[in-house]
C-alpha cells in the first residue's frame, strides 16, 4: 500500500490542524493504523495509532486530550488541537497488515513521506 500524507503547515500556538493520509490499497479498512513524528534531532517518536477495526485507538501522553484520530474510507486522518511548539514536527502515517495497534515504528511496514508542522510560539 502507498501512503500520502498531507495537511501539515505553519500555524501558531493554540490554532488546530488536520493531517491526512490517504491510502492507495481497495483493502485498507484491514490495515492497523499509526501517527508518528519526528523533530529536528531526535527519534521518531509514536503519536496515535487504531486498529484495523477502529474500535481501538491509543494516544501519546502528548497527545490524549488534543489529538484524535479517525479513518473515512481509505483516508486516516489527525485532528490537532491547542498546538505548542513542541508539537514542531514531520509527521508520518504507517500502516501494518495486522489487526492490533502498535506504539513502535518497527511494527510498522509501511510508512507516507511525511508533512512538515510547523507551530510557531
Amino acid at each position: 500500500v502507498q501512503l500520502q500524507a498531507s495537511g501539515g503547515g505553519l500555524v501558531q500556538a493554540g490554532d488546530s490542524l488536520r493531517l491526512s493520509c490517504a491510502a492507495s490499497d481497495r483493502t485498507f479498512s484491514l490495515y492497523a493504523m499509526g501517527w508518528f513524528r519526528q523533530a529536528p534531532g531526535k527519534e521518531r517518536e509514536f503519536v496515535a495509532a487504531f486498529s484495523w477495526s477502529g474500535g481501538n485507538t491509543y494516544y501519546a501522553d502528548s497527545a490524549k486530550g488534543r489529538f484524535t484520530i479517525s479513518r473515512d474510507k481509505n483516508t486516516v486522518y489527525l485532528d490537532m488541537n491547542s498546538l505548542t511548539p513542541e508539537d514542531t514536527a514531520v509527521y508520518y502515517c504507517a500502516a501494518r497488515r495486522r489487526a492490533g495497534v502498535a506504539v513502535t515504528t518497527s511494527s510498522y511496514e509501511y510508512w507516507g513521506q511525511g508533512t512538515l508542522v510547523t507551530v510557531s510560539s
